[in-house]
């Protein structure tokens, strides 16, 4: 490996370079990677689930033997951690419960993991997540709590918080992340990293034993550039019989769509979806990143109000589902079970169907707010989350300042998108006074994928970020 190159501040496209020009091996990348881990578990918990090293670097040399050969694929030779909450063939899926500790390992991949493992992805483990991804932090009973790198006292945010913090940390170049209301975008921002939810059904999602209620989830890339983003969504995207929700291929490839010119974008920006308070530096943050669209060229302007708040449908609803799921056994088992899961499972019961009509109605006026809002902009620009990420063991905030959160709470921004099946993405406009990064969020009409993207890599040339990152030192978490 050339001295110069170091493959835990590098970006996967840097890396994919890298491996093909010779500059690193695979089995020196996978080396590296079983390195990082055992040395930053301890202080991060990033990782909860590894497969043999032995087996690991059999597979990273086959992979260079394809690359000597000239037959690498696109991401041949990456290591890759899977978020708990998805199947990878051979490892166990616990959800982060201990209901589902001693499960037998999974048979076969998710739609998304052998998607990723066909382009040359070596799967290396499991990433941390809070129990069946209920929470914006990652903590569970199971395996723990899991730390920022960037301050190891704060939480990386969830449900994506292990694989926001072994990529931020330059632990794995590549991770599975999932979004049911903020789950790739909450921990992109509390880690300074893109997280991109797709337009629903971009991604497939399966298989899957039973219907999802909410409808809500997506699957889709959390990366170090907007390019790497670009370049999993490449990899994962196009239908799948086993997801009904799931969206025609497209005609192009997203990695050549991000240098689209996108002058004179008609941008709308709310610093508050109505009613949402920000903590004042990471209003000050945002509003800075929003000059930068007015610096490129682009109309800005700042619209009133947002639609309904949906959090407590969101938690209710996945009582019902879990209810419906594991409910027997969590009732049997109920100390092994997370006290907000079982407290959802019971209001869900005890929910009338009014409730489930009004959210209902709720829901449709969300979207159309977003259909009345498009109908006049090409991007929504929002901050990502409204103040710093908290303590990584808890408790979550309930508000900033002398201000109540919404139910939604720390995914207050980044739910609305989900609700109305719209494609967001977060990237890093600067820091906060705690020198902590803060985010902003870029939401565009359903099937808009590709100019989200666009304009992100425009505003990540402007205000670039990468390569700062709070890479892993055995006695503290370097600032970068």
């Amino acid at each position: 490996m050339d001295d110069t190159f170091d493959p835990a501040r590098a970006s996967l496209t840097e890396l994919g370079s890298a491996l093909r020009e010779r500059v690193i091996s695979a089995v020196e990348l996978m080396q590296h990677t079983i390195r990082a881990i055992d040395r930053s578990s301890p202080r991060w918990l990033a990782v909860v689930s590894q497969r043999d090293p032995d087996v690991l670097l059999a597979d990273a040399r086959a992979a260079q033997a394809r690359i000597d050969r000239g037959e690498g694929r696109v991401l041949e030779g990456i290591p890759l951690g899977v978020k708990d909450l998805e199947d990878a063939m051979g490892l166990t899926t616990t959800y982060g419960s201990k209901l589902f500790a001693d499960a037998r390992p999974a048979a076969r991949d998710s739609i998304q993991v052998s998607r990723l493992r066909a382009a040359g992805a070596i799967v290396v483990g499991k990433t941390n997540t809070p129990e069946f991804g209920h929470a914006p932090f990652t903590k569970n009973l199971l395996y723990g709590v899991t730390s920022s790198p960037w301050d190891p006292a704060r939480t990386p945010g969830g449900s994506s918080g292990g694989a926001a913090a072994a990529l931020a940390g330059g632990v794995l170049p590549l991770v599975t992340a999932s979004d049911g209301g903020g789950s790739i975008r909450v921990p992109a921002s509390f880690c300074g990293a893109v997280g991109f939810k797709p337009s629903h059904g971009r991604v497939p999602i399966g298989p899957r034993d039973a219907w999802d209620p909410l409808a809500m989830e997506a699957y889709g890339p959390l990366t170090k550039t907007v390019a790497d983003a670009a370049l999993v969504l490449d990899v994962t995207a196009g239908p799948d019989a086993e997801d009904v929700f799931s969206l025609p291929a497209c005609d192009f490839r997203f990695v050549d769509r991000l240098e689209t010119s996108q002058a004179g974008l008609r941008i709308a920006y709310s610093p508050d979806l109505g009613a949402i308070p920000v903590q004042d530096d990471v209003a000050t943050a945002v509003d800075q990143g929003v000059d930068a669209f007015r610096e490129l060229g682009h109309e800005v302007t700042t619209v009133p109000g947002g639609p309904p708040d949906l959090g407590t449908y969101w938690g209710l609803a996945l009582g019902r589902y879990l209810d419906h799921w594991i409910g027997a056994e969590m009732a049997a088992r109920a100390g092994d079970v997370t006290r907000t899961l079982i407290q959802w499972v019971k209001a869900s019961r005890e929910a009338p169907p009014a409730f489930w009509g009004e959210k209902a109605r709720a829901r449709m006026t969300a979207i159309r707010w977003f259909a009345d809002l498009f109908a006049r902009f090409d991007i929504l620009l929002t901050p990502t989350v409204p103040c710093d990420p908290p303590a990584a063991k808890g408790p979550l905030p309930t508000h900033v300042g002398t201000r109540a959160l919404p139910p939604s709470g720390l995914a207050s921004f980044t739910m609305p998108a989900n609700v109305a099946w719209l494609p967001a993405a977060t990237v890093r406009v600067g820091r906060s006074r705690a020198g902590l990064p803060v985010g902003l969020q870029i939401i565009a009409p359903r099937g808009a994928d590709d100019r989200v993207l666009s304009v992100a890599r425009a505003f990540e040339r402007h205000r670039p970020w990468h390569p700062n990152w709070p890479i892993f030192d055995e006695k503290t978490a370097d600032s970068p």
